[in-house]
């Protein structure tokens, strides 16, 4: 069995400062060796990450649509930000790519997609992340299980890290794989794991974003 975060970032995000580095080194030291790279709206991080990790890597990029924000998972290619859903949706189907939606009732975000564009987009995705261990909503888990059960979504779950610390605050264990069928036969296998980061993250990716607009 591994131990699968699904969904960090990297100083490749407008609001991360953490180096590819760091992020090999926090894996090394809490066991996690499986990381799925999730960057907003680039897949740069997590290509290079994928050049030097000692463990999987998956290439995913978390893709600000003009609904809501998607993750696409086993991407080839980037994919612009501020498409319609289901333009952003179709071309990753179109790279053999898998659709996740993150955090999706965490209502403390401005990018989570709202209630009435879930049953147009529902039939397209695989995947709905269940647990997010940034999310500021304590009820969010529970619906996202429900949307999940209701769809017959497989679910995954990550810490959304933007420090390094972060890291492994929410994972699933399962199956080890090799490529896209593989990984979701073992998602489907998966448990989750996860605990909530200290509020106080979001500071950190203020910080960040702020530094880095005006650097």
């Amino acid at each position: 069995m591994i131990k699968a975060d699904l969904h960090i970032h990297t100083l490749y995000s407008m609001d991360c400062a953490t180096s590819l580095e760091q992020v090999i080194a926090r894996c090394a030291h809490i066991g996690i060796n499986c990381l799925a790279v999730t960057d907003h709206n680039t897949i740069t991080g997590a290509l290079k990450l994928q050049q030097i990790a000692p463990f999987t890597v998956i290439i995913g990029e978390e893709i600000q649509t003009s609904e809501g924000e998607i993750i696409g998972l086993f991407l080839d290619q980037e994919i612009p930000s501020r498409l319609p859903a289901e333009e952003t949706i179709a071309r990753i189907k179109a790279q053999n790519g898998l659709v996740c939606i993150p955090h999706p009732y965490d209502r403390l975000r401005l990018s989570i997609f709202r209630n009435q564009a879930f049953e147009s987009i529902m039939p397209h995705v695989d995947i709905i992340e269940v647990f997010n261990a940034r999310s500021l909503s304590p009820y969010s888990p529970s619906r996202a299980w429900q949307l999940a059960c209701k769809y017959g979504k497989l679910a995954s779950a990550g810490s959304d890290a933007h420090t390094p610390s972060e890291i492994g605050n929410a994972y699933v264990e399962m199956p080890d794989f090799e490529g896209k069928e593989e990984f979701l036969t073992s998602l489907a296998r998966a448990k989750v794991f996860g605990n909530r980061s200290n509020p106080a993250v979001h500071l950190a990716s203020t910080w960040a974003r702020l530094k880095k607009q005006f650097s």
